[in-house]
């Protein structure tokens, strides 16, 4: 196993014309750790001379101390700090270009006025002809209001954006779907869900992203009743349909029936309970779930969270009380979804043979996968940099793809099963392994597999709208 790799930053400096003062930045980068990796001359005059210093850190802190030594070296003047993660975002990530070029006066007249107007007359008699005669067919909205973003919290929805951006790159890149962010100023779930309604007939799909929990279980629920497109939080069901198809070939990695397993379920918001939902569509029962008030079980009043009261009266069979001690003995998995320290060496001790440790808090695991690893069978993470990464991208481009491409009214319960069990199946018999239960990101077959069985899936619960084609490829008609 290994850790995230060196960061780089770039260092503008103006540099007085005198002496050696360049080999004092030199040698103060040195003496505070950091690797000059590159130089490069921006600007020469007589009394000065400006420079970007590449230079390699292991982190944001060792990146500032490296700054606070060459800064404060005489006839030295920071004119600017990047690194390749700001680059990567300067002028936003995404952009719209025109799939018809406009050269002669009829390109314009056919794509513009007064053509367009017969195809405005069509869509006007047949509000279905949207989906062929506009970008609906092919288009996504993630929207945000900017309260639940990564492990930031509520951050606003401007700040969101980088996020969302982001996002639509990835539906583009992996399925080929055109997404656009839209980052909502506004935490009022009436207000979010009137300006939603408002946007949906530009597009052929809602993504959820980065809603605080409750509110984004009763902003889902009423936009899926009110709108006649799919509408999916990620953050809820894509992390569930990734979990469960690493469940599923964990389980066959230890020899062990799906079903049979006991599972914790550790930190009960918004990913916790649509994970258990899952799990419980897979025929999971014995389902025992943990937050900071311990062990949720039916002997304790939740009237103050209606989700909590939900999930004492359908999880924890045995009615087990306490806190985590109590709830992982003889547990065959741990799913975490929490924060660091939730899970313990002694904890695993006390599951049952072959223990699978699902450790997803983000940067820092409920647990350290090097001291989990001589007492687990198999292990996962939400990082990149460990075996078994649970990715929310091996499931929302596929999911959206196959529910464009039958233009799925929804995304329903088969479709996110059908989903998960594409996943799993991506991961071969001969590949199966305890460090390779779940398919990489980059592996080009995951999307397509996923949006196949779930648009079969959408045609099968009768949620498709577009005739069945014998086959079908993204987004054409």
């Amino acid at each position: 196993m290994h850790r995230l790799g060196n960061m780089r930053l770039i260092l503008r400096l103006e540099i007085q014309n005198a002496g050696s003062i360049f080999s004092y930045i030199a040698t103060a980068i040195g003496a505070t750790g950091g690797d000059i990796l590159a130089v490069d001359l921006i600007q020469s005059r007589r009394d000065v001379v400006i420079r970007d210093i590449t230079i390699g850190v292991e982190n944001r802190a060792h990146g500032d101390r490296v700054i606070q030594a060459v800064t404060a070296l005489p006839g030295v003047k920071l004119v600017n700090v990047s690194d390749r993660v700001f680059l990567a975002h300067l002028g936003g990530k995404i952009e719209v270009t025109p799939r018809v070029q406009v050269k002669t006066r009829d390109d314009l007249s056919t794509v513009y006025t007064p053509g367009v107007a017969d195809v405005c007359r069509a869509i006007a008699e047949d509000p279905n002809k949207a989906f062929t005669l506009t970008i609906k067919r092919n288009t996504v909205a993630v929207v945000t209001d900017g309260t639940a973003v990564l492990g930031l919290g509520d951050i606003g929805p401007a700040a969101a954006m980088p996020v969302m951006e982001g996002k639509a790159m990835l539906f583009k890149q992996f399925a080929d779907v055109d997404a656009f962010p839209i980052c909502l100023d506004t935490k009022d779930p009436d207000e979010i869900v009137r300006i939603v309604k408002a946007l949906a007939p530009t597009f052929g799909g809602i993504n959820l992203e980065d809603i605080s929990s409750p509110r984004c279980f009763e902003i889902e629920r009423r936009l899926q009743e009110e709108l006649d497109i799919p509408v999916f939080h990620d953050d809820q069901h894509g992390t569930a349909v990734v979990v469960l198809a690493g469940l599923m070939n964990a389980a066959r990695v230890v020899g062990k029936e799906l079903t049979d397993l006991k599972v914790v379920v550790c930190g009960i918001g918004a990913a916790g309970i649509a994970i258990t939902r899952m799990l419980m569509l897979a025929g999971i029962r014995n389902i025992v779930g943990v937050d900071r008030a311990g062990i949720i079980d039916r002997g304790r009043d939740y009237s103050g969270n209606p989700m909590w009261q939900w999930y004492a009266e359908h999880t924890n069979p045995e009615n087990r009380h306490g806190g985590m001690d109590e709830a992982i003995e003889g547990a065959d998995a741990f799913i975490g979804v929490s924060g660091p320290g939730a899970l313990t060496v002694e904890h695993v001790k006390k599951m049952a043979r072959d223990p699978i440790v699902f450790a997803m808090a983000n940067p820092t695991p409920e647990i350290d996968p090097e001291e989990a690893e001589p007492h687990v069978a198999v292990m996962a993470t939400g990082r990149s940099d460990y075996p078994n990464q649970v990715n929310n991208l091996l499931c929302f481009p596929g999911i959206f793809r196959g529910a464009l491409n039958c233009r799925a009214r929804q995304i329903n319960d088969a479709m996110k099963l059908a989903a998960a069990r594409a996943i799993a199946s991506v991961v071969s018999d001969e590949e199966l392994h305890a460090e390779y239960i779940i398919p990489s990101v980059f592996n080009k077959r995951v999307a397509e597999t996923v949006a196949q069985a779930v648009e079969a899936a959408a045609y099968e619960s009768g949620v498709a709208r577009r005739e069945r084609q014998p086959q079908t490829r993204g987004g054409d008609d």
